[in-house]
């Protein structure tokens, strides 16, 4: 199947009877005809337990995600910063390192510099647009992955992600990249030589602002008995001895995600919550189709303005990242547009406040058109240093395209602009 019939089929076929939709399991248990059974599920996890694992109407969305990345498995989470850290964490114990590009997320940057380092997890910082060379230099013995954004968030810098699978391939290690604001309608990283893809399921893949949450997608690809990860090939005495590699082959990666770090960590999201979600993938490629149209207009409209000192938009001629752009992302950028205002920070501010149609808030990747300031919000915790490298400056907006009529959008522009004094 294509994207557009996997989003409406994948992971649920109704049998005879059944319902159409997918129903809601809201359940935090399951019945079974002997304790024997449930013993067997503790060592084979071949079915639900208990929800803090897993849940049918999750599964169904896992199955789809999966299906739309290319991977043999996923598994959901309670937020986007849940499925980074069990990312690394299925990989990284105390003593390890990992490679991570500076241009990321500003609440990601957070979670690698600050809260893995408490865990003994080194996080090692490089310049995303970096040689091969220069990449290869910044790995160490210890080192067990390195992570990227797609588009970045929000310099909207495009990776180079087969640059990335190369470096981390020559060193035995799996690439994860994080695909947020491309989803897979727009970049399947799995094809470019990724191996384990995330999401903040709360961005365009819900689209509607309703839910937080997350996914981890394993491509099956890599392989794990290179003896770099002895926790995937010597028995996990946590969980009955098990071998991942043995007993679950090209999944060893997702499963053992779900039954170490899942069953201790517990940040699996609720039934309805799934519901919701994949509401929101049932016509994610009709919107992100709308979203790059809208948000290639709205910058090339920002490019025309004399009070705006750049625009970054990997879809614009001229752009730094539009050769990469047409490699990896060839049916559009998203519809998030980052603009830097002449006058910093006091222009920037002026002109986000004067918008009417477009919100203020902390969110991107909505079907509303919203705005946010990068250095007073997400990235506020950021030393300056921290976000030079992120390439966030004072005046710097990340302007999120919704779906309203793009002429209105351009005229909330335009009545914002004309009032800010530069």
């Amino acid at each position: 199947m294509r994207d557009e019939t996997k989003c409406l089929h994948s992971g649920y076929t109704p049998k005879n009877g059944e319902p159409r939709v997918m129903p809601i399991v809201q359940s935090t248990t399951y019945v079974f005809d002997s304790t024997e059974r449930i013993g067997e599920l503790f060592d084979m996890p071949t079915a639900h337990m208990y929800s803090r694992f897993s849940n049918p109407t999750v599964e169904v969305v896992e199955k789809k995600i999966a299906d739309l990345e290319g991977g043999v498995g996923a598994m959901c989470t309670s937020a986007g910063q849940a499925a980074s850290m069990i990312s690394i964490m299925n990989l990284c114990k105390s003593g390890d390192s990992f490679v991570s590009t500076s241009t990321i997320y500003g609440g990601t940057v957070n979670l690698f510099a600050v809260t893995l380092k408490k865990f003994g997890v080194e996080c090692i910082f490089v310049d995303a647009d970096a040689s091969e060379e220069e990449l290869m230099a910044a790995i160490k013995p210890n080192t067990k992955a390195v992570f990227g954004e797609t588009l970045a968030n929000p310099a909207l810098a495009v990776l180079d992600i087969e640059k990335l699978a190369k470096v981390a391939h020559a060193n035995n290690i799996p690439l994860i990249i994080d695909n947020t604001f491309a989803t897979p309608i727009l970049c399947k990283p799995f094809d470019f030589g990724a191996d384990i893809v995330v999401h903040s399921t709360s961005k365009y893949m819900d689209g509607h602002a309703l839910q937080i949450g997350g996914v981890i997608v394993d491509s099956g690809k890599f392989d794990w008995t290179n003896g770099k990860f002895p926790e995937f090939t010597e028995p996990d005495e946590s969980y009955h001895g098990v071998v991942y590699t043995r007993d679950f082959g090209a999944a060893a990666y997702i499963v053992k995600a779900r039954m170490q770090l899942m069953r201790d960590l517990g940040c699996y999201p609720a039934a309805n919550s799934a519901f919701l979600l994949n509401l929101g993938l049932e016509t994610l490629p009709i919107r992100m189709k709308q979203y790059c149209e809208n948000g290639l207009k709205v910058a090339k409209y920002f490019k025309e303005n004399d009070k705006i000192e750049s625009v970054s938009y990997a879809a614009l001629e001229g752009d730094k990242y539009y050769e990469l752009a047409k490699k990896y992302l060839p049916d559009g950028v998203c519809g998030v547009v980052t603009i830097v205002m002449k006058g910093g920070k006091k222009a920037a501010l002026q002109f986000m406040n004067g918008l009417k149609l477009a919100s203020n808030e902390v969110h991107v990747a909505d079907i509303r058109t919203c705005v946010l300031h990068p250095a007073s919000a997400t990235h506020r915790q950021l030393t300056d240093e921290q976000l030079v490298a992120a390439g966030i400056n004072p005046g710097l907006i990340r302007f999120s395209v919704g779906l309203e009529n793009v002429e209105d959008i351009l005229e909330d522009i335009k009545q914002s602009l004309d009032k800010v004094e530069i």
